[in-house]
């Protein structure tokens, strides 16, 4: 018979507002939701090419980009452009959809082939990357631009937050040093305050010095990560207007 959306919608109506509520976006034309979750291995056993979610997906990975994009820019207006495209790269990554696909269980509601579907294809990162990214589109095309941008920073605030400490984290020690030989043509040192602890459970403190001040200081459980915090603590009190 092939693939009918209508027929699908029907029959699927229970699943999808379950998805809805889960997502936390009611549809007006619940057609695209659906569309959404038809993978392209079903589409191609009901021989209906080019009626699975690929050109959904294509639209919300666009808007993802653009949204979170200009999340980041508006909560980080003094950041600079690298640092924003790496954070913006570590949310919208095939791993990090995957994980908010998880979330909210999509692998659930797809429609997938019968090969997909017998080999895991419901837990597969790459399909559910796409699903997701799909759901996003089916949201643009069913509401616009302001609903879609409301919904993907709720659903990514606190990630937002989380990827964005990580990031800067582990790029502390390269952005303390940029700064200070831009401003000093010089570079930070590190010093090893003291180690504690058993060997399987060491603690490094570790401070920054410039020239014979101590910028910042950070623990942790290898000298590195110590490093790291030492250099974060620095660009806490310093960023804004390093003094020597």
């Amino acid at each position: 018979m092939g693939l009918n959306i209508d027929i699908l919608v029907n029959e699927n109506k229970q699943d999808l507002t379950e998805l809805e509520k889960r997502i936390g976006y009611r549809f007006t034309d619940l057609r695209l939701l659906q569309k959404a979750l038809i993978h392209s291995s079903y589409a191609f056993e009901q021989a209906q090419g080019g009626k699975d979610n690929e050109i959904l997906e294509f639209v919300g990975d666009a808007v993802l980009d653009l949204v979170i994009g200009y999340a980041l820019s508006k909560r980080y207006p003094s950041m600079r452009e690298g640092a924003l495209t790496r954070i913006r790269a570590s949310l919208v990554n095939e791993s990090h959809l995957a994980e908010m696909a998880r979330s909210v269980e999509l692998g659930r509601f797809l429609c997938l082939g019968k090969g997909e579907n017998a080999s895991s294809g419901r837990n597969k990162s790459s399909i559910l990357s796409c699903a997701f990214e799909a759901v996003i589109g089916a949201v643009f095309e069913d509401s616009g631009y302001e609903h879609t941008a409301d919904l993907v920073e709720r659903l990514f605030g606190s990630e937002i937050e989380n990827k964005t400490k990580d990031l800067l984290l582990a790029d502390a020690k390269s952005r303390l040093q940029e700064l200070l030989q831009e401003k000093f043509n010089e570079a930070p040192t590190y010093s090893l305050d003291r180690e504690e602890g058993p060997s399987h459970k060491k603690l490094f403190s570790v401070s920054v010095l410039f020239q014979g001040e101590v910028l910042g200081s950070g623990t942790a459980r290898s000298k590195k990560e110590a490093e790291q915090r030492a250099a974060a603590a620095a660009l806490d009190q310093q960023e804004s207007g390093l003094r020597h």
